[in-house]
């Protein structure tokens, strides 16, 4: 028997283990854990997507078993585990885990507290927005690669009209390091996006007018925003997200504490686990009971049952100190750029998309360029065969083979090869002569095309242009409102006495609709320190256990508890209303319902002003009934309440309509009315104006009051256009009588055709955007139809 020869090698077994450890570490931040920064993706994710839509998974088509899909992507793109590949779909079909949804799941696909079924019961297809990261991917916008056996292949990187990296965020643990993006508004990134565009040398502040922190898809609030600027500037940071809670009653004789948001990937299970162990040790006191009463027709419903004589504020700020209702979100943007891991802030997310965009726009445009002008040459060659058929017939029934047919069709009507070849397919139906207007129309769209394609080309402006038109559609089809609400600081109450005192306040209602009480009776200074973060909209009287209404635009109030809202404390410089509870939180509104203001509900308080969007005005003098929601006025078709206001009759009422039309005139002149009385005609409108603003001004004050009214365009889309501001002394305006129309309050600019905010009081006015920052206001102009100043930033609300 021969002997077999053996070859052994000597290998430093340091050497070796550093080498193998170092490729490991490459395979799994390279191939497996990190996102590409372009398209938001892990390779896994890239590989589902890109299969589904070879499978031709569209959204109007069925779902499949996930098993197929699951077969299909491991088999030809991703040699791993099917259970990988399966949680990795079962994730981007979670509405609860991704803000927008690549996946349509059916079936079972989990919640926060259970897990997926297995793939051979769920069905999966693309959602609609997946539609967007895989488009154009034929037309050679990405660099295609083999697959693991070199027989497919794959794309590196998907087109993604989305910013997906920071729409739906990412996590993921690599050897070494790790990251964690949050999810955020998709017209809020896309707005941030067109600015980075316009404009290379944005500072963080610029971007974060647009982009004021993540939008988690169960809503919930964001405690803290120091964190988030950070983050966006140095790519880590912390912060705090926080159930959305409300105080209600649950019973006849017991109020409780209802949770209708979660903090992002926190179930109610888990919430309910913790809360039993924390009144067990005695960490949270005065709990009596907890419900989950959540169902997929009324959402998110957690209720906990306060004691009787505990302080719900009290036990509320101690569920969030010892329960998953509050928990800390740690930011750390590290995705792939150019194969390389990096750590990213705000800015540098935005420009790697942008980039990513105009490349991916610029080789589609070559590719169409290429694919028209290919187009265009044959259809020339077909023209020029059916304006001469007789003798093309001839010369092809003359000719021995194709070759020949070829050779000679190319000598005699000097064509080139692809062109006579595509003259041999010609069918004979296409010899009449409306193929012939036929082909013209095309020869001159495609001719169309071309200049376009080529001016898209040849001009970076123009290229930016339709990447800007093209995230304006992505943001305008797919985009949603905000979900979660941005609080500046924290506003939980600390440790309260069981009993309080049925002491005086003021409510407060901020521009963002945030809503608290002051800790006592004495009414803000509006002289004094302004309030941070927020404009003040709405101050009125209460008692810490007496009731305030909230008016909605269908003239309906309902009565909130005082006791039940935050408190903001008195003490220190400038108080914050960041801590406040959102508006639309405070009661059961009806379907449609939008609330607008905040009425006092004392026996002592003088007439209600109603004014609606119609011209009317009413004055409503009325006992309040001991009821939880009551009508104030009747409102015909079509018309809406746009504001009420408390108005004695030594005082002004003053109407602005969006076509810049204001009427001021006294309130003397409207006589009380009953809860059920439709008003009277206000303000004469023209056909295409309505009322937007209401004011009520104590005589007294008329000479110190100012009326700021903002600009902009119709046809912008919400929050993007900055418009123009103008402020003026209310008494330029002069008094005319009820029902007329008034006079011109503002001058539109180029481009502006109508007003679209309006304020009248008193000074110090505070102009806020969206998210509660500050958007200074031109200095007063004495002439009342002046032209306004343009702003630096969306303006929201003025108080």
């Amino acid at each position: 028997m021969a002997s077999v020869s053996e070859h052994i090698v000597d290998v430093n077994v340091s050497t070796e283990m550093r080498t193998s450890f170092l490729e490991y570490s490459y395979s799994v931040i390279y191939a497996r854990a990190l996102p590409d920064a372009r398209d938001g993706l892990k390779p896994v994710q890239r590989r589902i997507l890109y299969q589904m839509g070879e499978m031709g998974l569209r959204p109007d088509k069925p779902h499949v078993k996930s098993s197929r899909v699951v077969g299909e992507v491991m088999g030809k793109l991703h040699p791993h585990g099917d259970s990988a590949i399966y949680e990795a779909t079962v994730r981007l079909a979670q509405p609860f885990t991704m803000r927008l949804p690549l996946v349509d799941g059916h079936g079972n696909f989990g919640s926060l507290d259970d897990g997926p079924a297995a793939s051979r019961y769920t069905e999966a297809r693309l959602a609609p927005a997946a539609l967007p990261m895989l488009a154009s991917i034929d037309e050679d916008t990405v660099d295609m690669v083999p697959n693991y056996d070199n027989t497919l292949e794959q794309p590196s990187v998907l087109p993604a009209a989305i910013p997906n990296l920071l729409v739906n965020g990412s996590s993921g643990i690599a050897v070494g390091m790790a990251t964690n993006i949050p999810p955020h508004n998709l017209v809020e990134v896309v707005n941030a996006a067109k600015y980075l565009l316009a404009h290379p040398d944005a500072t963080l502040d610029d971007l974060m007018r647009f982009v004021p922190g993540p939008d988690l898809p169960e809503g919930g609030k964001i405690v803290g925003l120091d964190g988030i600027r950070d983050a966006y500037e140095t790519g880590r940071g912390i912060f705090r997200t926080r159930a959305t809670a409300s105080i209600e009653k649950v019973s006849a004789r017991k109020r409780g504490i209802v949770f209708t948001e979660l903090p992002y990937l926190v179930g109610p299970e888990k919430v309910i686990a913790k809360l039993k162990d924390a009144v067990q040790s005695k960490k949270v006191k005065g709990v009596s009971g907890v419900q989950n009463l959540t169902d997929r027709h009324h959402g998110m419903r957690l209720v906990v049952e306060v004691k009787n004589g505990f302080n719900p504020e009290a036990v509320l700020a101690q569920l969030y100190r010892h329960t998953p209702l509050e928990e800390s979100f740690g930011i750390n943007n590290v995705a792939l750029v150019d194969g390389q891991p990096q750590t990213l802030g705000l800015k540098a997310l935005l420009r790697v998309w942008v980039d990513h965009r105009i490349t991916v726009v610029r080789r589609r445009s070559e590719f169409r360029l290429k694919k028209a002008q290919d187009d265009l040459h044959l259809v020339e060659g077909l023209l020029t065969a059916v304006l001469n058929i007789d003798e093309v017939i001839a010369v092809i029934r003359s000719s021995e083979d194709t070759a020949a047919a070829r050779t000679r069709l190319m000598a005699v009507f000097d064509l080139d090869e692809a062109q006579a070849d595509y003259i041999l397919e010609l069918r004979l139906r296409r010899l009449t002569r409306y193929s012939q207007l036929e082909l013209e129309q095309r020869r001159d769209e495609l001719n169309a095309t071309i200049s376009e394609l080529t001016d898209i080309l040849g001009s970076e402006a123009h290229l930016h242009r339709v990447v800007a038109d093209e995230m304006t559609e992505v943001a305008r089809t797919y985009g949603t409102p905000r979900r979660t609400v941005l609080l500046a600081s924290d506003g939980a109450a600390p440790a309260a006495p069981l009993e309080i005192a049925d002491d005086p306040t003021w409510v407060l209602l901020s521009g963002t609709g945030l809503v608290a009480r002051t800790e006592s009776g004495e009414r803000p200074v509006r002289t004094g320190p302004r309030i941070l973060h927020d404009a003040v909209v709405a101050a009125v009287p209460a008692t810490a256990r007496g009731r305030v209404g909230v008016l909605t635009d269908a003239g309906t109030v309902y009565a909130v508890d005082v006791v039940s809202l935050p408190t903001i404390p008195d003490s220190a410089g400038a108080p914050s209303l960041a801590g406040g509870s959102p508006i639309g939180e405070l009661a059961l509104f009806g379907n449609g319902e939008v609330p607008l203001t905040l009425v006092p509900l004392g026996e002592e308080a003088p007439p209600l002003a109603i004014a609606t969007a119609q011209g009317r005005i009413k004055r409503l003098q009325a006992a309040h009934p001991d009821k939880d929601s009551w009508e104030i006025i009747t409102l015909q078709d079509g018309d809406r309440v746009i504001g009420a206001a408390p108005a004695p009759d030594a005082s002004q009422l003053v109407l602005v309509t969006n076509t810049a039309q204001l009427l001021r005139f006294e309130a003397s002149a409207v006589r009380p009315q009953g809860r059920t009385g439709r008003g009277i005609a206000g303000m004469k409108l023209a056909a295409d104006a309505h009322v937007i603003a209401l004011g009520v001004v104590r005589n007294e004050d008329v000479s110190a009051a100012l009326v700021a009214t903002v600009a902009a365009a119709s046809g912008a889309l919400p929050g993007t256009a900055s418009g123009s501001a103008k402020v003026t002394p209310l008494d330029r305006f002069p008094a005319k009588g009820r029902a007329t129309g008034g006079v011109r309050c503002q001058r539109f600019l180029k481009g502006e055709d109508m007003l679209q905010l309006a304020y009248v009081g008193m000074e110090p006015l505070r102009a806020v955007s969206a998210s509660g920052r500050a958007v200074p206001l031109p200095e007063p102009v004495e002439k009342r139809d002046a032209s306004g100043t343009e702003v630096e930033a969306p303006i929201a609300a003025i108080g």
